[in-house]
């Protein structure tokens, strides 16, 4: 994918250094965090924008420096079955390695100039805020983490230590060694599958289909991260029901029916404003060719639809818990994560109880947490080649 990437010219580079590169025989540097392999010459950035060569290494121009901090339901990444009604500390930096013309957050993803606005925000801050908002886990989101994953991993051990989880909200696009070292640091992740024909990764997002694939069925299959997908529907793009069959199949003969999998509706943005937005029937029957296909855990998004956000007991088909937008409605998961109607096990990461956050959404500053004293700084990740 290296001839889909666009190098742009800076002309001073500053970062800390960057893990998954290797030298050319050409003096180039090639990242090796995703597949687009980016060939890069002094003073150029690879298409995500964040990664850089100055001098004789690569470097993350991003760590430290965020797109601003949000608590947010778990609910809203979305998770419906980690540890369901708690608050999460949201948060991303700028930059992406795909070009998404459908992008929901393209003023943060597509930015250039963010990495040297936002302010310092040291690993340690982001989880010692998190803690002292009650916060269960920390979010890498609003653009794809695996791009500032030297930030990230920092950040997920500066968490662990305190107790809270890691959650990673990405397209899954990236190389294996990056992808050990990244989700290595995750507890839970929502993979945005984002079609499932390699056309559609190619033309929208100039993409491939296949290591997403790869990512996902490495995640599921050889790791602990507890994994959940979601696709947005675009009217006439990945929308059609041959092609939703074919995502349900895979995903029940290469993931299992207890994955959990979220279609949610498009809304025209970025480059693509003369889609009209997702018709909830459109929603409605991927969620049934979901069921039908043998999928224990359909939901829809984007749209408020009571029973297809509400979580069912895959034996006796009771609801188990109730969803109202992000609000919980109902819990009717007994000790140990079972049905309290038939005793059966739903597939998830689960309390005795649920949390009590809501559907609230709070942006916070980092600079009203200071640190405490134990919060001692760490240095920034060594780069490794």
């Amino acid at each position: 994918m290296s001839d889909q990437a666009v190098i742009l010219p800076d002309e001073a580079i500053e970062g800390v250094p960057a893990r998954h590169w290797q030298w050319l025989a050409d003096g180039r540097i090639q990242c090796d965090v995703c597949p687009r392999e980016c060939k890069l010459k002094e003073g150029q950035r690879g298409l995500c924008f964040v990664r850089a060569r100055t001098g004789d290494r690569l470097v993350l121009t991003t760590y430290g420096r965020s797109s601003g901090y949000c608590i947010d339901p778990i609910e809203k990444k979305p998770l419906n079955h980690f540890l369901p009604g708690t608050p999460v500390l949201s948060f991303g930096t700028a930059g992406c390695n795909l070009t998404c013309k459908f992008c929901q957050n393209w003023d943060i993803s597509k930015s250039r100039k963010m990495d040297r606005l936002m302010d310092q925000a040291p690993p340690e801050a982001i989880a010692e805020a998190a803690r002292r908002t009650g916060c269960r886990s920390v979010a890498y989101t609003y653009n794809d983490p695996v791009i500032f994953l030297e930030y990230a991993t920092d950040v997920a051990a500066a968490c662990r230590a305190r107790g809270i989880k890691n959650v990673a909200v990405s397209a899954g696009y990236v190389k294996e060694a990056a992808r050990e070292d990244f989700f290595g640091a995750m507890d839970a992740a929502n993979i945005d599958l984002k079609g499932f024909t390699e056309d559609f990764y190619r033309k929208l997002c100039t993409g491939q289909l296949g290591n997403v694939l790869e990512t996902v069925d490495w995640l599921v299959n050889e790791t602990d991260v507890w994994v959940e997908l979601t696709t947005l529907l675009i009217p006439g793009e990945n929308d059609s029901e041959a092609e939703l069959e074919a995502l349900c199949q895979w995903v029940m003969e290469r993931l299992g029916p207890d994955v959990p999998i979220h279609f949610t509706a498009f809304h025209p943005d970025y480059r693509m404003r003369d889609k009209e937005r997702t018709p909830a029937e459109t929603l409605f029957r991927a969620h049934r060719i979901a069921r039908s296909a043998g999928i224990h855990h359909a939901y829809t998004g984007n749209i408020h639809h009571e029973p297809t956000a509400t979580t069912y007991c895959p034996c006796c088909e009771a609801p188990v818990i109730g969803r109202d937008w992000h609000q919980l409605t109902r819990w009717a998961i007994g000790q140990g994560g079972h049905c309290t109607n038939c005793g059966t096990a739903i597939a998830g990461h689960f309390e005795a109880r649920p949390g009590t956050w809501g559907r609230k959404r709070k942006p916070i500053r980092l600079g009203d947490f200071a640190l405490v004293p134990d919060a001692r700084p760490r240095r920034p990740s060594q780069p490794s080649r």
